[in-house]
């Protein structure tokens, strides 16, 4: 009798032992699956502060920018310009007006690429082109 209770206990500890161990991997697969959809969102969604380098012929200029995203649609604040444009599939898109206290008025145009947590591509301003970086404000 006494080994039927031993017996009992330890396949009673190896049932939850099991259970123990499946909920373990379910709570790990969870954990990576929220991690993954993270990832993807933050390279499907561009809304935030960013700081972006831009490369002119007389050197870096730095410009912060606050954007909102929905769905494809960007819009939000480049200084005291309204923002518009496009992201889709990680690439950037905008063009809308500014005022350039060396150049006058025009309309900026930017086009980039999201690799990881920065934004690479090419501005145009009037007769005014050059490269850029920009990297997420945290």
């Amino acid at each position: 009798m006494e080994k039927q209770i031993i017996e009992g206990r330890l396949s009673g500890m190896s049932f939850l032992s099991c259970n123990f161990s499946k909920c373990l991997i379910l709570a790990v697969i969870a954990s990576l699956a929220l991690q993954a959809r993270h990832t993807a969102n933050s390279k499907t969604d561009i809304s935030g502060k960013w700081h972006f380098v831009l490369q002119t012929e007389g050197g870096e200029r730095d410009r912060d920018a606050n954007f909102q995203q929905d769905g494809k649609k960007v819009s939000g604040k480049w200084a005291d310009a309204d923002v518009q444009g496009t992201f889709d599939n990680g690439k950037l898109d905008l063009e809308f007006p500014i005022k350039s206290e060396e150049a006058g008025e025009g309309t900026l145009k930017l086009k980039g690429e999201l690799t990881e947590d920065s934004l690479n591509g090419t501005w145009e301003f009037q007769v005014y082109s050059g490269t850029f970086k920009a990297t997420r404000v945290q």
